[in-house]
Parts: C-alpha cells; structure tokens; sequence
C-alpha cells in the first residue's frame, strides 16, 4: 500500500473537517445551545390559548388591525408564525387558539401599556414574551433614557402582575439577542448588552418560565453559515433566521 504523502494527508484532513461541520445540522447546533438549560414542561390542552408578545421580531408585519388568531395575517412573517404553524399541525386534534400580539419597537413598559388588553383578556393558558432589545438599543439610537434597572423592575413588574391575574399561566421567556458585526450590533453594544440577557435569564428562572438562549442558538449557529444568513441587521432575523427561532422555541417547549 502507498502511505501518505504530506499534500494528501492534509487535503484528507481538510475534507473530513468539512464534512464534519455540513452533518452539523440545526438539530445539532439547537441540542449544544440548550445544553445548560433545564428542561420544563409546556402543555397544550384541548382549547388551549397560546400568545406570542414583544416587540418587532414578534410582530414580523402582523395585520394589527385583525383582532382573530391562526392565521398568516394575524401571526405575521417571523418565528411565531413558523412556530405556530408546526404546533397547529401537530396538534390537529386539540383546537389551539394561537395569537401574535407583538409590537415593532416596543419596549417594556409599552408593551405593559396594552396588557390588559393584549394580553390578559384574552387569557392565555401559555405565554411567550421576548423582549428587550429596544430596551438597550433605543438608548444608543433613539434618545431612550431607560437604564438596565428599568428594565429590571418593568419586566419583573409586568409578569408578577401576569402571574396575579393568571395564577396557572405557563410562561416563556426568549432571551433577548444580538449577532456582533452586523451593521446596526457594533462595538457600543457589549458588555454592556450582555446584562439585559442576563436579567431576561434570571426573570425567567424567578417565574418558573421556560427559557429559550436565542444568543447561543445565533451563535452556534454561525457554524453553519455566517451572521448576515440569519439576520440582516444583526437584530432583526431573515427568513432562515425566523425558522431557526421557531425550531428553538418548539424546542424549548416540546422536549
């Protein structure tokens, strides 16, 4: 047999390198995001209401004005769509009502401004809620003069007020997110953005919600293709981004 020479070793190497990284798969990449998280369970019964709130990566062009639930109007182009979608096929038989309830640019304390009626008259059995983005961003951008800790006492605010008027809610919490590099995620961003994830993830452990790392799942996920595959401006996520959301979420909720 012929051994080796240097050029084909490194060329053998450098192909079972790469078809390492194309078996890579979302699957993959999700398991290895979720790996330090602890499990909870989420169950849909029959007439089950789930609601998506937040702010424009939730809305994602929802038709505001249509008041009713299941449908691409009212669900919008990004992850709740996606997300709900695969949840109304799997559980055909259980008539779940799914609603998107997300505003564009919204901050906390907006969104709080509506809850009465986004949010507890309908009364959701489950709740998904990501936000805080704006809650950073708007201060570097927008003249926003809320600090870290107003977003600490208004998000804790508003789910202790959830939790009072829907004792039995199950809660989600997305972690809020930012891929670095893109065009608007400079350099302004972190560390200081990182503690606006932190206090989503320790609000989220307070509430016994489900906790979904968005930051992980976009940075692992950055082994497959790079950052401008899954969102544009580094906030906002494309289409292949939007179906990475909705595959971490169905996750979160279903394992």
């Amino acid at each position: 047999m012929h051994s080796f020479s240097d050029h084909s070793r490194r060329s053998f190497i450098k192909k079972a390198a790469l078809g390492s990284v194309a078996t890579l798969g979302i699957p993959q990449i999700l398991t290895e995001a979720f790996a330090a998280e602890k499990p909870k369970t989420i169950s849909f019964k029959k007439d089950s209401v789930l609601l998506f709130q937040g702010d424009s990566i939730t809305d994602a062009g929802r038709k505001r004005e249509d008041t009713g639930y299941n449908s691409s109007q009212v669900l919008g182009s990004g992850y709740a769509m996606l997300a709900a979608a695969e949840l109304l096929h799997t559980h055909a038989d259980k008539n779940l009502k799914i609603y998107n309830k997300g505003i564009s640019g919204f901050k906390v304390y907006q969104v709080a401004e509506r809850w009465n009626t986004d949010t507890l008259a309908l009364k959701p059995d489950v709740l998904s809620i990501l936000i805080g983005v704006n809650d950073f961003w708007h201060t570097l951008s927008f003249g926003y003069k809320g600090t870290l800790q107003t977003y600490q006492q208004d998000f804790r605010a508003l789910l202790d007020r959830t939790k009072q008027a829907l004792p039995e809610l199950q809660l989600v919490v997305g972690e809020p997110f930012a891929v670095k590099g893109i065009k608007v995620v400079d350099e302004k961003w972190f560390p200081a953005f990182d503690a606006y994830r932190q206090t989503a993830r320790e609000i989220a452990q307070q509430f016994n919600a489900t906790f979904i790392p968005y930051q992980s799942v976009y940075e692992k996920a950055q082994k497959l293709a790079p950052g401008v595959y899954w969102t544009y401006d580094g906030v906002h996520p494309t289409l292949a981004g939007a179906q990475l959301m909705a595959q971490a979420w169905l996750k979160a909720v279903q394992r």
